[in-house]
C-alpha cells in the first residue's frame, strides 16, 4: 500500500492511502501508529473510507516528526571516490538530520542567506516498523515498514567546516521527503535493485542503482541498532551516489528558480523548486 500525509486548513493533518486504485481518506489516523501496529500493508484499512478529495489540501512529509533521522554518507563506491574522503568506509558514516528540516514534495528547498553552496543528494529513505536493539542483519528487513524518496540537500561549505557534518546537513527546509510512503511488500527486499535518478532543471545529474550501496539496508539497520534503539517511524536515509554538484567541474549548485527531481523506481518521484531565503524584516 501507499500512504500520503496532507495538511488541511480546517482538519489538521489528514492521512490518505491507496491499494492501487483511488486514494482514500483515513482522516486523522497516524501513519506511525499504523506502522507500529504492523498494518501498513493491510488493505482493510480502506474499508468504509471515502475517496479523498485533495481540494484545499497540501502535502506533508510522509512522517512529519520522526523520532530519529539517521543519514548515511559515502554509501556508494562512486560517490566516495568523488568526495574529499576518496576511500570507501569500513563502517557506515552515520550522521543525524533534524525533523525540523523536513519539507514535502512540492515545497521549496530554501537556499540560505549564509551560503550559495546548496547541493542535491537523491537517496532512498527506509522507514522502521518494528523497533529494537541489537537486530541481526539476517532479521533486519523484518523491521522495515516501508520506503520513500529523500533529497538530502546539503550546504557544502558549512558541511566541511568541521569533521562533523551536522551544520551543513540541517539548514531549515533542506530535507525534502516524499511524496509517498510505500509499504515494504511492494518493494524488492531491502529496496535493492531499484534505479535512482536525479535531474536538475531536466538535466541528468545522478544515475545509479540501489544495489550499488556499500552497506545494504539490512546492514545499516543491524549496525545502527548496536548503539541506538530503533523505533517505529524512525527514518534511515541510505546514502547518495556519484554526480552531486560539488564534485562536478565546474561545480553545479542549486539556485532560486531551479527545480530538482529525485526518482526511485517503484517508490516515486520527489519534485521541489528552489527559492532563496527571505531577508529578515
Amino acid at each position: 500500500m501507499r500512504f500520503r500525509s496532507y495538511a488541511s486548513p480546517d482538519r489538521g493533518a489528514v492521512l490518505a492511502a491507496t491499494a492501487g486504485g483511488a486514494w482514500h481518506d483515513l482522516g486523522s489516523a497516524d501513519l506511525v501508529d499504523i506502522i507500529a501496529d504492523g498494518r501498513q500493508a493491510d488493505a482493510t484499512l480502506l474499508d468504509g473510507a471515502p475517496e479523498l478529495s485533495t481540494r484545499g489540501l497540501s502535502l506533508l512529509p510522509p512522517v512529519q516528526r520522526p523520532g530519529k533521522i539517521l543519514c548515511v554518507g559515502l554509501n556508494y563506491v562512486d560517490h566516495a571516490a568523488e568526495s574529499p574522503y576518496e576511500n570507501v568506509p569500513d563502517y557506515p558514516t552515520f550522521f543525524t538530520r533534524f525533523a525540523s528540516t523536513l519539507i514535502a514534495d512540492g515545497d521549496a528547498i530554501i537556499r540560505p542567506r549564509a551560503s550559495a553552496e546548496l547541493d542535491f543528494e537523491g537517496e532512498m529513505a527506509v522507514i522502521i516498523g518494528t523497533g529494537g536493539r541489537h537486530i541481526p542483519a539476517d532479521d533486519a528487513l523484518a523491521h522495515v515498514a516501508g520506503y520513500s524518496v529523500f533529497n538530502d540537500a546539503s550546504i557544502r561549505d558549512y558541511q566541511f567546516l568541521t569533521p562533523q557534518w551536522t551544520p551543513g546537513k540541517n539548514f531549515d527546509a533542506t530535507g525534502a521527503f516524499g511524496p509517498d510512503f510505500v509499504s515494504a511488500d511492494e518493494v524488492p527486499p531491502g529496496g535493492a535493485g531499484l534505479s535512482l535518478e536525479v535531474d536538475l532543471n531536466g538535466a541528468p545529474m545522478q544515475r545509479a542503482n540501489t544495489s550499488d550501496m556499500v552497506f545494504s539496508t539490512a546492514q545499516l539497520i543491524a549496525l545502527a541498532s548496536v548503539w541506538t534503539t530503533l523505533e517505529p517511524g524512525d527514518v534511515i536515509v541510505s546514502g547518495t551516489p556519484a554526480g552531486v554538484g560539488f564534485a562536478r567541474r565546474p561545480q553545479v549548485y542549486m539556485a532560486a528558480g531551479d527545480v530538482v527531481e529525485v526518482r526511485i523506481e517503484g517508490i516515486g518521484t520527489l519534485r521541489n523548486p528552489v527559492e532563496d531565503e527571505l531577508e529578515a524584516l
